[in-house]
């Protein structure tokens, strides 16, 4: 019976680069998603209005797993960017309408909490990392653990030795600054070829990263066990990979060991725990990509909550994109993402567990948000990976 249908929606473009999805239900239980991909907002919300317009309006919100199926294999065309970063915003929505009709949070849903708090990283530096030791202590001082950077600027193809050497000085000094006891992460972005990310992770080794993240494109992750071969330094992937199937091989071929699928991208909450109890099965740990806002966020500490892998929560607060507006300026509640010696705990509110200022998100969406990112060029004017 068809008790409690899904009657309207609304989509928000908010800063500094983010996009909230608005679902209500017929008895009045408004649930919140964060459909996105950074600099193709508009083309996620083509998406997310076929999706709706098409298979959810007037359909029952509880029936979450065939709404999912329905969405992703409903079209002959699956998978992707934008697809599934539709169907991620829709799905968290989804949940949260759940669990406030249940009132309970959502890892209550999923089989309840494996642990009381989650660890969370600190970005340091920008896009073109730099002056990140003192940056590093500072953070530190205020109770993070766990620190993560950029490795490098854009590289060539094949650069040459002080390229490799500026990013390991870097890392020297971090780790100089806030000794052994803290973890650092270091990301390549992707813009690192397969004969850098041997040199560059033979040469950081010393200095035992975290991890090494996105040593090469996804596109290149059969590239990974080379790598692999050739480091005792942890290596993570996953940011722009957007359903299990695309997980399967790195599984398989047992080179990565923590993956980072993003709440926003790859499906949302239902699609994430399946990543996630897959990775287990194969000893691999879970720590999502989380550059966004506070809905994303909030999706990816009820996966947490409920995922015995989880290893780490990345979060952006005070990352270098957020210029404009952070992560708290949208809630209610702002305690709620307190973190306590590096940790945050898992919130026992329904659904999500936050409350969105929705106030604040209509004020917000009346400026023009239209965040890109750069394009980067070499020397000799072809384009490099940002």
């Amino acid at each position: 019976m068809n008790t409690n249908p899904i009657i309207d929606y609304e989509l928000f473009e908010v800063p500094p680069r983010w996009m909230f999805l608005r679902v209500e239900t017929a008895d009045g239980t408004v649930g919140w998603g964060e459909p996105v991909v950074e600099g193709r907002s508009h083309t996620v919300r083509a998406a997310v209005e076929e999706l709706m317009d098409n298979y959810l309006v007037g359909e029952p919100a509880n029936a979450i797993e065939d709404h999912w199926q329905t969405m992703y294999r409903g079209g002959f065309y699956r998978g992707g960017p934008i697809l599934m970063s539709a169907i991620a915003g829709i799905d968290q929505a989804l949940w949260d309408i759940k669990g406030k009709s249940l009132d309970a949070p959502i890892y209550e849903l999923l089989g309840g909490a494996a642990r009381d708090s989650i660890r969370v990283y600190q970005w340091i530096g920008g896009d073109r990392p730099s002056e990140v030791a003192d940056e590093a202590a500072q953070k530190v001082d205020a109770g993070f653990s766990a620190l993560k950077m950029n490795a490098t600027e854009e590289l060539e193809r094949v650069d040459n030795p002080s390229a490799v050497e500026d990013a390991v000085d870097r890392l020297r000094k971090v780790r100089d600054a806030v000794g052994d006891e803290v973890d650092i992460g270091v990301d390549f972005h992707g813009r690192v070829t397969k004969p850098m990310a041997k040199r560059l992770a033979k040469a950081l080794e010393p200095y035992d990263p975290m991890f090494i993240e996105e040593p090469v494109l996804p596109e290149h992750n059969d590239a990974l066990p080379d790598i692999a071969a050739h480091t005792t330094i942890p290596i993570a992937t996953g940011e722009r990979m957007y359903s299990r199937w695309d997980f399967k091989e790195v599984f398989e071929d047992g080179a990565v060991d923590v993956i980072q699928p993003d709440l926003s991208h790859a499906g949302g909450i239902t699609e994430v725990k399946k990543i996630a109890s897959m990775a287990e099965a194969y000893d691999v740990a879970l720590a999502p990509h989380c550059p966004l806002g506070p809905i994303a966020l909030a999706s990816c500490i009820q996966v947490d909550a409920c995922t015995p892998n989880a290893l780490i929560q990345e979060q952006s607060l005070n990352i270098h994109y957020n210029e404009t507006s952070d992560v708290l300026d949208y809630l209610e509640d702002v305690t709620v993402f307190d973190y306590d010696d590096g940790y945050v705990s898992i919130p026992d509110g329904p659904g999500l567990g936050i409350d969105i200022n929705e106030e604040h998100v209509r004020e917000q969406a009346e400026k023009t948000v239209n965040w890109h990112n750069p394009i980067w060029r070499h020397e000799d004017g072809s384009i490099t990976e940002w």
